[in-house]
């Protein structure tokens, strides 16, 4: 038997993967928060989901998309998700 709190990386890893397919375009960390956030009735950190999605980015689950910034040239901008195809 498994003692201690259950680990919320085995929920929200699932949860990211699902949320990411489901949208036809590329999603960012604050929509994939909201998304999370809605799933577990429970609120969670920017960061956290960042970490999460970093994780799932190295093992080659979802793909990052930077954008250009809007304003300056030459630099980057927001950075989406999308599944790896």
């Amino acid at each position: 038997m498994k003692r201690g709190r259950p680990n919320i990386r085995n929920k929200i890893k699932p949860i990211i993967v699902e949320i990411i397919s489901s949208n036809k375009l590329p999603t960012s960390v604050n929509n994939l928060k909201n998304g999370i956030e809605k799933e577990l009735k429970k609120e969670i950190s920017w960061n956290t989901v960042k970490k999460y999605l970093d994780e799932l980015v190295k093992t080659d689950v979802i793909q990052p998309i930077i954008l250009p910034h809007s304003k300056i040239e030459k630099k980057e901008g927001l950075t989406v998700y999308t599944i790896k195809r």
